[in-house]
């Protein structure tokens, strides 16, 4: 290992001296390559401010070198571009040559070490006479630009990096289609970490629709964002992407707020989903903000062929009994979409009789690869047709007389979740070896089968005859209240880890419930959040409750669960939503709260009808509600808390319209005299989140302090932040508010309905103080017990504040009058809060 690094070391060497002697070329410097220049291995080219370099790179554990662009100061290095991604250089040992990337007839060319073009900038403006006056310049937003420098006052643009992207889609560039020349920008992933080789899933526009659409092997689209409706994806409206479309193109881009130290990016990934992340440097490494589609398994053909997709696991992908990994070493590198292969070859031929060891019967998800439907009286009939045709993979029968037969491979097998039902599948086994083993694996399968409802059975009669004979004991008189104390493992699993003592919450049994809510019934249905839905119940005495059941699918876990029951249980406030008690078992985690029969402040300040119920009264004395409840949280309680999902659809109405701060599930504890903490997993709802908790994982009293900017706004205006206002300007609602307050117009915020009842002064001191809380710099943010004394001050003078975080400049784009355009910060898409 020593030698060859020696040996490297001295062919570098030699051809430093080789060039420097018989030739007039010299390395490129600065952020440009020119005529005359040129870049070899472990040279490179630097960007005006530092933020790109291009150079030669190896990939993870490749031994081949690519040219490349990639941030400067992140580490590890993160690629945003690859030239010669289809070629890699090979360096051979010996060879006294080294490969370099220099100004060949006005086209930037990568040759190897025999002198030979493996890559160019293929473009159509070349001209001998300006051969001299070609420059490649590395930009500081990552686009390496080939011009004609010839006329130094108006640059002309030869080729670009942005109009060839690889994975990755930048701050600045453009993702469209070119109207004149019918050419799409089209982003291809790589095919796994080590090699940046075009993958099978690629990004482009659908210029006919106004829609993202992603794909696998560029034929079959798995997944879409919905059409733009001019200001989000009617799909994904958390995507905040601005639209242009006029004569001459059609394209999507997106841009960082000015000054901002954001470094953001937007890549087709090896998984085959596309996703926004932005850099952290507190955590040191790239958060994730959103990616669709959101589950791994929506992502066609993700395990290859053969292979079966289990979503929210560390190993996603397994093979079919009988079948092995195509590559190994793909698989470590999780590179699935080479998929799976027979362990033996398929003996259809060879085998004459129709045995049932012949199969392997599956229940899961069926795949959406090509099958042929065949009409068919019953399933046996379906079977005898896939066996006779040694073509045929796999066969499924629906019952109702249609038999859908699969021939070649089978993409896109997927374990099924809780809950879940399909049709089972039917595969042919491959080798005898193969088909014992399979025999085995479905005989265990059937004794469990067998045997586990027999064992829930018993289990289920001795406990019932024990409760019987409990409840007869106590006497028939007897009534048996729904409020005791959780008993088994509903205690053990709610004991509180720093005091070791059960939490002092009352436990209802689920039977309760199940009366009161009248089996979950529809019509006792509350509303739905991100982590379930939420049901009136009428218990004993006709006490009305709300009972939220958190679904299986919602991402909260018994961690979250005993967080929300814990914190609740020791908060006593006004302004704060009470717990009255909760259900945990095996299938189910129920919480229950006071009922709120006007239901969430959303409801009424987003609807054209209802806003009109709230005067500016009431508005002033949810504001004022909203922030005793989160100074008590910060400042007054026993525990200091941080909420962290903040958002009128957090804030319940009581009969008098009272506000109460609900849902504390995402809420965290800071110890002693911190106000602050910070965490890599960044959860929250778009639009309410602070730009240093969004963007770096940092969280304190001061990101509350920001979402309660973002609620009194809206509650001023009655609109949401995460729409856009006043088009022509294109402005999220911080963005609008602060256009106003600087132009002295701030009372025109106001929601209309409320302009001839408010009171002047008290909409203008809470727009002030609104801005004050969600100012960018969180220092800037004044504490909640401070809002507070702000809000009921009179004749107070209260700060200046500075601008908003993420607060877009205008667009001043040249395009037709037709065209649609939306502009936005890098928006940051986190998974929502219920």
């Amino acid at each position: 290992m020593e030698m060859k690094n020696n040996n490297s070391f001295l062919i570098l060497f030699l051809h430093f001296l080789c060039f420097n002697v018989n030739t007039n070329i010299s390395f490129g410097s600065g952020d440009n390559i020119s005529t005359n220049e040129f870049l070899s291995i472990g040279q490179t080219i630097v960007s005006s401010g530092g933020n790109f370099e291009l150079g030669f790179f190896k990939p993870g554990n490749s031994l081949n070198y690519y040219i490349g662009i990639w941030y400067k100061k992140i580490y590890p290095q993160t690629v945003v571009w690859v030239a010669n991604r289809e070629k890699s250089v090979d360096i051979l040992d010996g060879n006294m040559s080294l490969p370099v990337l220099r100004i060949i007839q006005g086209n930037l060319v990568l040759l190897d070490t025999n002198q030979n073009s493996i890559w160019s900038s293929t473009h159509d403006h070349y001209n001998d006479t300006r051969n001299n006056s070609v420059i490649a310049v590395l930009g500081d937003d990552g686009n390496l630009i080939l011009s004609d420098a010839s006329n130094t006052s108006t640059p002309v643009t030869l080729w670009q990096s942005f109009d060839h992207p690889t994975d990755t889609f930048l701050p600045g560039a453009k993702l469209g289609y070119n109207k004149i020349t019918q050419r799409k920008h089209v982003l291809v992933s790589w095919k796994n970490s080590s090699d940046p080789a075009p993958g099978l899933f690629s990004l482009e526009l659908d210029p006919n629709l106004a829609q993202f659409i992603v794909k696998w092997n560029k034929t079959i689209q798995y997944w879409k964002s919905g059409t733009w409706t001019g200001d989000t994806f009617s799909l994904v409206p958390e995507m905040r992407i601005y639209y242009v479309n006029n004569e001459n193109e059609s394209y999507f881009t997106y841009s960082i707020f000015k000054n901002s130290t954001t470094t953001s990016r937007l890549i087709i990934d090896v998984s085959g989903q596309m996703k926004q992340r932005t850099w952290s440097n507190n955590a040191a490494g790239w958060n994730e903000f959103w990616a669709q589609p959101r589950e791994q398994c929506q992502v066609y053909g993700y395990c290859g062929a053969f292979g079966i997709c289990t979503s929210n696991t560390n190993s996603p992908c397994n093979c079919l009994t009988g079948f092995m990994p195509r590559s190994i070493d793909e698989w470590n590198l999780n590179d699935y979409s080479g998929g799976c292969v027979r362990k033996g070859k398929l003996q259809c031929s060879a085998i004459t009789e129709d045995k049932d060891d012949f199969w392997m019967n599956l229940t899961m998800i069926l795949p959406t690869s090509q099958y042929t439907n065949v009409t068919v009286g019953e399933v046996s009939q379906c079977r005898d047709t896939c066996f006779d045709s040694c073509s045929c993979t796999a066969y499924t029968y629906d019952g109702l007389g249609t038999c859908s037969i699969w021939t070649g491979y089978i993409f896109n097998l997927q374990q099924l979740s809780e809950n879940e039902t399909e049709r089972t599948i039917s595969v042919k086994l491959g080798s005898l070896q193969a088909q014992t083993k399979a025999k085995k694996s479905i005989k265990l399968k059937a004794i469990l089968v067998a045997i586990i409802p027999f064992m829930v059975l018993l289990i289920c009669s001795i406990s019932y005859i024990y409760y019987r004979r409990r409840r007869t004991a106590k006497g028939t008189g007897t009534q048996i209240s729904h409020w005791h104390k959780a008993e088994g493992e509903a205690k053990e699993l709610m004991i509180e880890n720093d005091e070791n003592k059960v939490i002092d919450v009352p436990y209802f049994d689920l039977e309760t419930i199940l009366v009161a809510t009248d089996n979950f019934s529809n019509a006792n249905k509350l509303g739905q959040g991100g982590f379930g839905p939420v049901y009136k119940g009428i218990f004993p005495g006709g006490e009305e409750i709300a009972v939220k059941r958190l679904s299986s699918h919602s991402g909260q876990g018994i961690d979250e669960f005993k967080n929300e029951v814990t914190l609740i249980a020791k908060l006593q406030h006004r302004n704060l939503v009470r717990l009255l008690g909760y259900c945990i078992n095996a299938m189910e985690r129920i919480l229950l709260y006071e009922y709120m029969p006007n239901k969430s402040l959303d409801t009424f300040i987003f609807d054209g009808s209802l806003c009109t119920l709230l005067d500016w009264k009431k508005r002033y004395d949810i504001i004022l509600g909203i922030a005793r409840g989160l100074a008590y949280l910060h400042h007054d309680s026993r525990l200091r808390i941080i909420h962290r999902d903040l958002k009128t659809g957090n804030i319940l109405l009581d009969e008098a319209m009272n506000p109460k701060i609900s849902d504390f599930g995402l809420a965290r504890i800071v110890e002693g005299t911190r106000t602050g903490a910070n965490t890599k997993k960044v959860v929250g709802t778009y639009g309410y989140m602070s730009p240093e908790y969004a963007l770096d994982g940092l969280f304190s009293i001061k990101s509350d302090v920001f979402s309660f900017g973002v609620v009194v706004l809206e509650i001023i205006s009655g609109r949401k932040n995460t729409g856009f206002y006043q088009s022509e300007e294109a402005l999220n609602l911080l963005g609008y508010a602060w256009r106003l307050w600087i132009e002295e117009k701030a009372i025109q915020l106001t929601e209309k309905s409320l302009l001839e009842s408010c009171n002047m002064s008290e909409v203008i001191k809470c727009i002030n103080v609104a801005l004050l809380c969600v100012q960018e710099d969180s220092n800037d943010r004044p504490n909640m017990s401070d809002v507070t004394v702000m809000l009921v001050g009179e004749n107070m003078c209260l700060p200046k504040p500075n601008r908003p975080a993420f607060v877009m400049r205008t667009h001043t784009s040249n395009i037709s009058s037709s065209s649609k355009v939306s502009n936005n910060q890098v928006t940051i898409t986190i998974e929502a809060g219920r």
